[in-house]
């Protein structure tokens, strides 16, 4: 038995590196849009296209990319996503050095495919490495945990190398990220091509059975845990994206005159995700001991409260602790509403594993293709906030904290999906190889 753990070890270190990857290229691609935006003189829903290009390359990669999953095993895919990868962000490089905003969209759309093919292989092969259960669970949250690590720190790196403010921003301040980005692309590609990767014995050249009339879809368990994959995404972007632009509207001054609007939303942003880290470090903490029902319970339930709060609450200023870029942690003056909406980091931070965890709990076979629909459904991220940005432009700009409904309505399914929905009721379909 120890001997087996030590066999895969350098898989699960190879695939929490991948989990790391994909947060880094996708949230450089939200300060990038305040890049844009000024750089090119765009209006703000165009500053955003980069970060919408990437969620909506899930949406067309997806189920393809579970069928390659299937097909071609987990280190081809692996080595696919990690050349494509280094396609996209060399274009969105590229784009810099002709300051064309139509080619970083190019380039932010590829890279969306990468990392819809990482997330495919990553989250199967966690658990599958696991062994499933609270094992597979923990897994996936310590690779969690390193995905927000490298999110966060994207963030603050993005704000230092942009000493002279947002509005003078070029695409060029940020080349040493993107070289950064093109180093590891292709140190991944050599270590995932040295490494020995265990695959099922259903794929990598062989097929499931075409006469099968069943599929992961036939799972009522996991068709509800894949609305909640496309509600959770959009949770935990909108979260963030509404509260920065709360904060910054310099026509609704909210944080008082005299105060660097943009640069304290930024760090209170960066506050939501390094939280998101530390909800994921706890989580894998006590991944092995709690069930992800009960963890998903928890953080669903607490995540609703704190949103309502904010929502309710009074507008009362309160001190709080944020990373403040190259003055590293400091204290700045927030509404109460802030403070509680930055809170819900701490919930959004576990609930991908745990509803990744349950949706594919006892579907055997059928668990690469369902991953491929997982990741089809990630296009929440980019929807989701949509939405609640359409309700603040029907309310004249001024409704920021009513687009939380938005959130609330999508916690309140998660937390149905983690007492009731998450059950596997269809224990008669066969999933045996």
């Amino acid at each position: 038995m120890e001997s087996k753990k030590q066999n895969f070890f350098l898989p699960i270190v190879v695939m929490i590196f991948l989990f790391g990857m994909i947060s880094f290229v996708t949230n450089l691609a939200s300060p990038m849009g305040d890049i844009l935006k000024h750089q090119f003189s765009v209006p703000n829903w165009m500053g955003t296209l980069g970060v919408f290009a990437n969620f909506i390359a899930y949406a067309i990669m997806g189920y393809p990319a579970g069928n390659m999953l299937q097909k071609l095993g987990y280190k081809k895919t692996a080595l696919a996503a990690t050349a494509v990868g280094f396609v996209g962000v060399g274009i969105q490089t590229l784009s810099g050095q002709v300051e064309s905003f139509g080619v970083y969209l190019l380039g932010a759309f590829i890279a969306g495919f990468s990392m819809c093919l990482l997330n495919t292989v990553v989250n199967p092969m966690l658990n599958k490495l696991g062994g499933g259960g609270n094992r597979g669970n923990q897994l996936i949250q310590v690779g969690g945990s390193f995905n927000s690590l490298c999110g966060t720190a994207v963030i603050i790196l993005t704000g230092l190398l942009i000493p002279e403010g947002i509005r003078n921003a070029q695409i060029s301040n940020v080349f040493p990220l993107m070289y950064a980005a093109l180093a590891i692309f292709a140190f991944a590609f050599m270590v995932i091509a040295l490494t020995a990767i265990p695959e099922n014995p259903n794929i990598a050249g062989q097929r499931v059975e075409a006469s099968s009339p069943y599929g992961p879809l036939s799972f009522r368990h996991f068709v509800l845990g894949a609305v909640a994959i496309f509600i959770y995404v959009g949770v935990e972007v909108g979260v963030p994206n509404v509260l920065q632009k709360w904060l910054q509207n310099p026509d609704l001054n909210v944080l008082g005159a005299g105060v660097n609007a943009e640069a304290v939303a930024g760090s209170v942003a960066a506050t939501y995700w390094l939280l998101m880290l530390v909800g994921r470090l706890l989580g894998a903490a006590v991944g092995s001991k709690v069930s992800a029902r009960s963890m998903l319970t928890v953080v669903s339930g607490v995540g609703l409260l704190l949103t309502l709060a904010a929502m309710s609450g009074p507008k009362t200023m309160v001190d709080m602790p944020v990373f403040n870029g190259a003055e590293g942690f400091a204290l700045v003056s927030v509404p109460v509403n802030a403070a509680l909406l930055v809170l819900v980091g701490l919930c959004t931070s576990i609930m991908w594993g745990g509803i990744f965890n349950l949706a594919v709990e006892g579907l055997g076979k059928y668990t690469e293709k369902a991953s491929g629909i997982f990741m089809a459904l990630v296009c929440g991220g980019g929807i989701l906030p949509l939405l609640q940005n359409g309700i603040v432009d029907m309310t004249g700009g001024v409704g920021y904290l009513t687009s939380y409904w938005v959130i609330v309505a999508g916690l309140i399914y998660i937390l149905y999906y983690a007492l009731l929905g998450s059950r596997n009721v269809n224990t008669d379909i066969p999933v045996g190889e």
